[in-house]
């Protein structure tokens, strides 16, 4: 397979350049920095050591950030590379990255590329994140004897599956990785059983994610403008989610004077279209990214259509539904923990299956409430905007899980350790 692999990936230049034409067009590739994903840079290697982190994209990164973060405290004379391949994870690091950092979008799996990339950069350590295995890139990081670990890894039953079928060749991209730090003992178990060797169980990363960052300034202007107002959240939401939350709404504002629901929608981008669907329930939608604009009293729906701001939703909301758990695209969560750490109860519904080992330990400690159906979300909601003692100990909760798990970090940093002193000393 690896032969077939590295022989179609040679000639496949052409079909490459045309895919980024055609992801440029559709505005999902940075214009100025489309030569990054052919492994050109126009940033100088910066002079003595250098470990790379890569991150696929926005929960990734997130994971990623505290690993960088602890990774520069212990080494304070080594720099950092992290790469990733969306524009909304750039973006993310471009506001986040702490100094001694840089971020480049990681180039496409052609051979030459992936050459380019590692002969400018020389890391002289590789720390990939969760699950990204490209076969080229891979290859050459072992041709030139480059340490690698594999961090927060994880593997679903589906993808373990479909790897098992090429046991040999999956076989010699996990040799890649010194190390494996599976998530959770079966997804252990299932690199062991790919042929991955010093697989170890760390737990989850994005248990040691910091809160999210949240400006004071905005936070005190849109507590103003809420004047005491009853608030519903909905955060990271996808399709679908944005219509549950207009019927809820719909059926609850004349319940519930000056209701207001913040919607958040995982895409900034599609703000408009979370607009349009609010006008098509009559209601009265205000959105964020014009000028950091608040709602006024007769605002019905408050559009956060902004990057890095859901801290400051979070931190200011009493509970929020967490998005892509009830989305038309079979969900699969987004992480809740963003929001228990900032004091936020968590609501939830039961497509969480990119994050089901998080939710399914809030749920059992009483942090999270799961809703099964769509039609239970609203009286559930009802049901906490009534009973405020309850709230306040589901938020209660939700911190107390939250900040247990945040040492996760420590326990990740020892097992990489000897592989850092190696590489970085």
């Amino acid at each position: 397979m690896l032969y077939l692999y590295k022989t179609i990936s040679k000639l496949s230049k052409p079909a490459l350049l045309a895919l980024l034409s055609r992801r440029l067009a559709k505005g999902k590739e940075d214009p100025g920095r489309i030569a990054e994903r052919k492994g050109k840079s126009e940033i100088a290697r910066p002079e003595g050591k250098l470990f790379w982190v890569h991150a696929a994209s926005v929960g990734e990164a997130q994971s990623a950030l505290v690993l960088i973060h602890g990774v520069l405290r212990q080494y304070p004379d080594a720099q950092c590379l992290v790469t990733t391949g969306t524009k909304t994870s750039a973006a993310l690091m471009r506001n986040k990255l702490p100094d001694r950092a840089i971020h480049q979008y990681y180039p496409l799996d052609h051979p030459k590329w992936a050459a380019r990339f590692l002969d400018h950069w020389r890391p002289d350590i590789c720390l990939w994140m969760e699950s990204e295995l490209w076969p080229n890139m891979l290859l050459a990081i072992q041709k030139r004897k480059i340490p690698a670990a594999l961090v927060n890894a994880r593997l679903s039953p589906r993808s373990y599956r479909r790897w098992k079928r090429f046991q040999s060749s999956i076989a010699t991209l996990l040799d890649s990785f010194g190390l494996i730090l599976a998530q959770r003992q079966a997804e252990a178990d299932y690199f062991i059983d790919l042929g991955a060797k010093n697989v170890l169980v760390s737990d989850n990363l994005k248990y040691s994610a910091k809160p999210l960052d949240c400006d004071e300034q905005d936070y005190n202007a849109l507590l103003k403008a809420l004047s005491g107002r009853p608030v519903v959240t909905y955060a990271s939401t996808h399709k679908g989610e944005e219509d549950l939350a207009c019927q809820i709404h719909s059926t609850l504002k004349d319940r519930f004077p000056g209701l207001l629901s913040i919607i958040v929608p995982r895409h900034p981008d599609r703000g408009h279209e979370v607009s349009r669907i609010c006008d098509e329930y009559h209601l009265d939608p205000v959105l964020r990214r014009l000028a950091k604009r608040v709602p006024d009293k007769d605002t019905d729906i408050y559009i956060v259509d902004t990057i890095g701001e859901l801290g400051l939703i979070y931190k200011m909301a009493p509970f929020a539904f967490i998005g892509r758990t009830f989305s038309d695209d079979g969900g699969g969560g987004h992480n809740p923990l963003e929001a228990a750490l900032l004091n936020c109860a968590v609501l939830h519904g039961p497509h969480y299956q990119n994050l089901s080992d998080i939710f399914e330990d809030m749920n059992s400690q009483n942090a999270a409430i799961q809703i099964h159906q769509k039609k239970d979300l609203g009286p559930t909601i009802e049901g906490l905007l009534h009973d405020p003692e309850r709230l306040a100990a589901l938020q209660k909760n939700a911190l107390d899980f939250a900040a247990r798990k945040s040492r996760v970090i420590d326990t990740v940093m020892d097992e990489i350790k000897p592989l850092l002193n190696d590489a970085l000393r």
